[in-house]
């Protein structure tokens, strides 16, 4: 299925932000060798902003972080970058001061552990991982 996407397609003000900050990939616990937090438009009729977010890691790790760009502000200002929270999600929060104020900023959730905002997300979607592998195959 191929679908055209027509109107207004910049990040939103929250996730333009967010890449404007500079990630020290070793807290995040990372090497920089790739990977990424994708919108996953799945939820018909609301923007962006309101679609899952998704990690997709180039190994193939693949896995739903958070519910919604707001709640993955939360999960980032925790300290857990997409991989984290894809492949670690029991990992101790570290607290990161300018994401915790990107989040405060705009985030339209309140405030909740990061492992509480994964857990929520992959109840929603427990079959992700493999529903993504079977359209590869």
């Amino acid at each position: 299925m191929t679908e055209t996407i027509i109107g207004d397609r910049r990040f939103p003000p929250a996730l333009a932000d967010v890449s404007r900050v500079a990630f020290d990939y070793r807290v995040f616990g990372q090497d920089g060798t790739g990977g990424l937090a994708a919108l996953w438009c799945v939820r018909p009729g609301l923007p962006l902003a309101g679609q899952p977010v998704v990690f997709m890691g180039s190994e193939g790790e693949v896995g739903v972080v958070a519910g919604n760009l707001s709640d993955f502000l939360w999960v980032l200002a925790d300290g857990l970058g997409p991989l984290e929270a894809a492949l670690y999600p029991d990992r101790e929060a570290r607290p990161d001061a300018a994401l915790s104020e990107l989040a405060l900023r705009h985030a339209a959730t309140p405030h909740r552990p990061a492992r509480e905002i994964l857990a929520e997300a992959r109840a929603e979607f427990p079959t992700f991982e493999d529903d993504l592998f079977a359209l590869c195959r």
